[in-house]
């Protein structure tokens, strides 16, 4: 059977289940009692307890003896049962902040849960502060010592953390300090957090005389009206600048809290603490940024032009950048459609890899509708090994909210995948963990496409995903330039609001070209980007992820045999290997200088397609 009749019977089959479903269909709200039954329940009560309590025996135990442990008689053996009841601690402490952090998402405007939610931070903070001594200590252990004891079977398992943990060594402080700036991240950076997400829920925005929160607001500039496109931009704009002040504060703030890490630490450069947690050589990255600024003309600017020919003009305004294209009828998709879209997807890939997706629906592991106060955008969140992932959406039945769905189970899938290397291996440096969400959209794109006959629909199919792939690609990398200007400018001074926006404008100027105009309220739109915010220089990973992803979809096409074995293997490995070690598999290396040039052809040649429908028509 080939790929394309495999393709066409899975999305029949997804079609009648979507139908049989679709009657009964409810948004789905999440179940967070595999985390804990309640905020006041005894089990979660007692947890908080023994994660103080544990904490404290732990430091009492190990504190001051790893030394003597890599070197006794029974080093690893030893060395092992204090990584052991450490790694049990990080669980423990990651499942009861998963929890909080989870249940304020879903209202963060609730005062009881944002309440809750900074108490159980603070304790947290106070139970992880007698556990930092152990990565500090491990890392003054003499290095042919614990080479030795990590060859040792009880702990050669634990080899890869504690590599990693090596790697941190230069840049860690006295013990003291250490403990002072991780009790202080509660007031400090964590404190900066949660009034930015609180007050980014709290919002509202005036569009055509109805009050809405950021998400819906977002959702209109995809809308099929010219019109309400362009009052939601101008709504957006008009409450930002009301809390320009505020933001300016926030990014000020935050930007000059990260100098003074970096500066304590001896990182040079602004991202270097990034490329570090990455585990990402700084070259592989100067190397992407260069081939997508490069790519720019050919992409971005090449596609936008291409876009505003079909809507007659010669320039779009950028409330039209990812607005549907004229004359192609669109519809809301039903939360069940797009279920059964994103699972016949995945099981044509791999029946298992639908399956474990299929249990975020199954068992209430996802939050999909639009509430107010609840977190904006989508993400997949780890909690802990020993439960499960957690899904975040605000589906609004767009295609890219089925694409956003598709992305985030693909992270889902990988954490599940993941789960077994346990609490301190399981996670993923970030520009890996945007792989298998990235594959994860690219199925469900290919078998969609597959289906499509009608070529209005097959051009708005490739046209929405190349705008996915510049908001992935182009547009992270225009984040990343944005993010480095700022940071380099916050070190000579604080900065004004106007300061940032004229940043802002700068990089989307370069980025977008010439067939955007970008009207006056759009230097405002830096103020709401989480990601700013919560992860300095994190948005890299989603043009790693993308130009990756394009690369691995192209040895999957063209030799699909074992392909799967192998891209199993890459997400259960979850951090335990280098991303040279997981791609040497495909024939890949992202160190290779044309390495992302091949990923960025996947781009350009979407382009040409959509050029080549133009010409037929």
């Amino acid at each position: 059977m080939t790929f394309e009749t495999k393709t066409a019977e899975g999305l029949r089959d997804a079609a009648e289940t979507a139908a049989t479903a679709e009657a009964t269909a409810v948004l789905p709200d999440w179940n967070l009692a595999d985390l804990y039954p309640a905020m006041d329940s005894p089990q979660l009560k007692a947890d908080l307890a023994k994660a103080e309590n544990e904490s404290v025996s732990f430091e009492q135990r190990f504190k001051g003896k790893l030394e003597s442990l890599a070197t006794g008689a029974e080093a690893g053996k030893e060395l092992a049962a204090a990584v052991v009841a450490f790694e049990k601690l990080e669980d423990l402490l990651g499942r009861l902040v998963s929890y909080a952090g989870l249940l304020h998402a879903g209202d963060t405007a609730d005062p009881v849960r944002s309440k809750f939610y900074g108490d159980v931070q603070e304790k947290i903070t106070a139970a992880s502060a007698h556990l930092l001594f152990f990565p500090l200590e491990l890392n003054r252990i003499d290095d042919d010592a614990l080479k030795r004891a990590m060859n040792q079977p009880e702990l050669i398992r634990y080899r890869p953390w504690l590599e990693d943990v090596r790697k941190e060594k230069p840049y860690q402080l006295e013990d003291r300090v250490e403990q002072l700036f991780h009790e202080k991240s509660v007031t400090g950076r964590g404190a900066w957090n949660r009034l930015f997400d609180e007050t980014i829920a709290a919002l509202r925005f005036s569009v055509e005389g109805e009050e809405l929160a950021i998400e819906p607001t977002l959702n209109l500039m995809q809308d099929a009206d010219p019109s309400k496109r362009k009052a939601a931009a101008e709504a957006l704009a008009k409450s930002f600048r009301k809390n320009l002040r505020l933001f300016a504060q926030i990014t000020n703030t935050l930007a000059k809290d990260k100098e003074i890490s970096d500066r304590w630490r001896g990182f040079e450069d602004v991202a270097a603490s990034r490329h570090l947690a990455n585990r990402v050589e700084p070259e592989v990255v100067d190397a992407l940024v260069a081939a997508v600024r490069d790519a720019y003309p050919n992409l971005s600017h090449r596609y936008y032009r291409l876009k505003a020919k079909w809507f007659g003009r010669e320039t779009l305004d950028h409330w039209d950048r990812n607005a549907p294209l004229p004359d192609v009828p669109t519809r809301e998709i039903p939360f069940a459609e797009a279920r059964a879209t994103v699972l016949g997807a995945y099981g044509l890939f791999a029946p298992e890899m639908a399956n474990i997706a299929r249990r975020f629906f199954d068992d209430r592991w996802i939050d999909a509708a639009v509430r107010p106060g609840k977190a904006p955008g989508a993400f997949a969140h780890p909690t802990v090994p020993s439960v499960h992932p957690y899904v975040l959406l605000n589906y609004q039945g767009k295609v890219r909210d089925v694409m956003t769905l598709a992305h985030e189970l693909g992270h889902g899938v990988h954490q599940v995948l993941a789960a077994p290397q346990g609490a301190l291996m399981a996670p993923t440096p970030l520009t890996l963990a945007e792989t298998a969400s990235v594959f994860g959209e690219m199925l469900t794109f290919r078998a969609l496409l597959d289906e499509t006959t009608d070529p209005r629909e097959r051009k708005a199919m490739l046209a929405a995903k190349v705008e996915d792939m510049i908001n992935t690609v182009v547009r992270q990398i225009a984040f990343y330039s944005f993010e480095r200007r700022l940071h380099l400018e916050r070190r000579k001074g604080e900065l004004t609001s106007d300061q940032i926006g004229e940043m802002w404008m700068a990089v989307q100027t370069e980025s977008l070209g010439p067939a955007i105009t970008l009207h006056p309220g759009y230097e405002t739109y830096w103020c709401y980007i989480p990601h700013f915010v919560h992860s300095p220089f994190y948005v890299y990973a989603y043009a790693f992820g993308d130009c990756l992803v394009n690369s691995l979809y192209a040895v999957y096409e063209n030799a699909a045999d074992g392909f799967q074995k192998k891209y199993f293997a890459m997400l259960e490995a979850g951090g335990t290997k280098h991303h040279s070690e997981l791609l040497a598999p495909f024939g890949l290396d992202a160190r290779d200088p044309t390495f992302w040039q091949k990923g960025l052809d996947v781009i350009e040649r979407l382009i040409g397609e959509l050029e080549g429908l133009e010409s037929v028509e």
